[in-house]
């Protein structure tokens, strides 16, 4: 019954992830910049945004989500997010979110295919909520994600590894303490 239930939202959250369109990547941008983002949107070489990701959660997680790749503010591909997750994790939630480049090299480590975000690099929530996550990942470095309403930086810059990531909650309640890592496809337009 619970493992019914479970799936039902998986298949609901693929659902409300579907087609991306230009004017939901238009828009995603909009509520991106008006909650703090604007200058990673302006001085990026490029970025990654995802309308609408889906997520649900119950011990065994996932996510999903289709977004658009721009370069110097033109679009130039569509990526695919994936992530499955195991551990304690319960909830369903949306979001948007986009992964800045802050220079050549990292967008075309993006765009060379299929890129993963394992644990090195974790999202800063640019709205309130009640949520917050610690990342360390490989190379020593820690991260700090918290949804106070304020963008947190993780260095200096706001990159690791010459990526920044920025999600904006659209709804939802989710419970997890899991690992998991995110998978990206690329294909140019």
């Amino acid at each position: 019954m619970m493992l019914g239930r479970f799936y039902w939202m998986l298949t609901l959250a693929i659902f409300v992830s579907s087609p991306v369109f230009a004017d939901r990547n238009d828009l995603a941008l909009q509520e991106f910049r008006a909650a703090g983002a604007g200058s990673y949107i302006d001085a990026s070489y490029g970025y990654a945004v995802f309308p609408s990701i889906g997520k649900v959660g119950l011990i065994i997680g996932g996510a999903t989500g289709k977004g658009q790749v721009y370069q110097e503010g033109k679009a130039v591909g569509n990526a695919t997010m994936t992530q499955v997750s195991l551990g304690f994790q319960f909830g369903g939630q949306v979001y948007k979110q986009i992964i800045f480049f802050e220079d050549v090299r990292a967008m075309r480590e993006f765009t060379s295919g299929n890129f993963e975000f394992g644990g090195q690099i974790a999202a800063v929530a640019l709205n309130s909520g009640v949520s917050a996550e610690v990342s360390t990942g490989g190379g020593g470095r820690t991260s700090v994600t918290a949804a106070n309403g304020d963008i947190t930086e993780v260095d200096s810059t706001g990159f690791v590894d010459g990526m920044a990531v920025f999600t904006l909650s659209q709804g939802g309640f989710m419970v997890e303490v899991s690992l998991g890592g995110q998978r990206f496809s690329y294909e140019p337009l």
